[in-house]
């Protein structure tokens, strides 16, 4: 048998889009520099105008390049190495180990927040509220247009809350991140106004608190999906049974063993072991798949039963 004939049967262990790969990497390389600049920026004016909330929100973009930086680095392996055979189901997952250690860079920055504007509320400084006003504006606009990079005109949910296997976690978790540089820019123009109109320096560093409280939740729920999917758990009971359905209701197929995951943002794998009196050939139980677009790579195992045929499906 000629070599080009087996190619034939070869499984494709390619789970990425490249096109969107690529297009997602330069966006988020884009806010990277963006990123830097305001960063740099923040936290010289932070020291200068005493300013916690301001200095927070520098330190908070500087976590949060490395961070994008750590997505970056995702796209380009994963695109770099999605023929590499030695990947057995593919780098689908690349992507997804960084959103994973993206999350663990938020919640890390919540920490350090809510540590020092802690010790801020005990030791407060005096603060030059317009100059810190001026650069916490700056910061904002950088922010929101970087969240309109990483948004893009895809129409993808990326909120904090939304959970599902289909999106880009990888492009979630800079979301993500940008969400965050945003809202303590918010907190911190609101604070600095405060304390500026009432005196309330408090309110400087209380805010720093607010906002670690809300990037800690952000963390927790981006490393509760991506965990999820890296330990192969993220695929919910009615995909499986969708397609436990689709094979046993053609004759008296009964799957004895089913192991099901996701191995792409957009793709899924699933290990099939049947037991039936009339077999087929595999390519007979996959077609029956064919519904479920995205199941990329299935493997079927058919079990012959020499016993009466089994009753009908209730």
């Amino acid at each position: 048998m000629h070599i080009h004939q087996l190619d034939t049967w070869r499984h494709g262990h390619t789970f990425i889009d490249l096109e969107v790969n690529q297009a997602n990497e330069r966006r988020t390389l884009y806010v990277v520099m963006l990123t830097a600049v305001m960063m740099v920026a923040e936290i010289v004016a932070g020291w200068m105008f005493n300013s916690m909330a301001l200095l927070a929100d520098g330190w908070h973009m500087a976590t949060h390049a490395g961070a994008l930086g750590i997505a970056v680095f995702a796209y380009r392996y994963a695109r770099r190495h999605m023929a590499d055979r030695r990947f057995t189901f593919g780098v689908g997952k690349v992507e997804i180990l960084g959103g994973f250690t993206s999350a663990m860079v938020l919640g890390m920055v919540a920490l350090l927040i809510a540590w020092e504007s802690a010790n801020r509320l005990v030791n407060p400084l005096s603060i030059s509220f317009d100059e810190a006003m001026i650069v916490a504006m700056i910061g904002l606009m950088v922010n929101l247009v970087s969240a309109r990079l990483l948004r893009g005109d895809h129409g993808h949910d990326h909120s904090p809350h939304h959970d599902g296997g289909r999106q880009d976690h990888n492009l979630r978790a800079a979301y993500l991140h940008v969400l965050a540089d945003a809202l303590t820019s918010m907190l911190a123009i609101v604070a600095l106004l405060c304390g500026k109109m009432f005196g309330w320096i408090w309110l400087d560093a209380a805010t720093g608190i607010v906002g670690a409280v809300v990037i800690g939740r952000w963390a927790i729920v981006l490393l509760h999906d991506t965990g999820r999917i890296l330990l192969d758990s993220a695929v919910d009971n009615e995909k499986s049974q969708k397609l436990r359905q689709a094979i046993e209701d053609d004759s008296d197929n009964r799957i004895v063993d089913l192991h099901i995951w996701r191995i792409g943002p957009q793709r899924l794998g699933a290990i099939i072991s049947l037991v039936t009196h009339y077999p087929k050939p595999p390519e007979h139980y996959k077609a029956l798949l064919g519904h479920m677009g995205e199941l990329a790579h299935v493997t079927v195992e058919v079990n012959v039963c020499d016993d009466d045929p089994c009753l009908p499906r209730p």
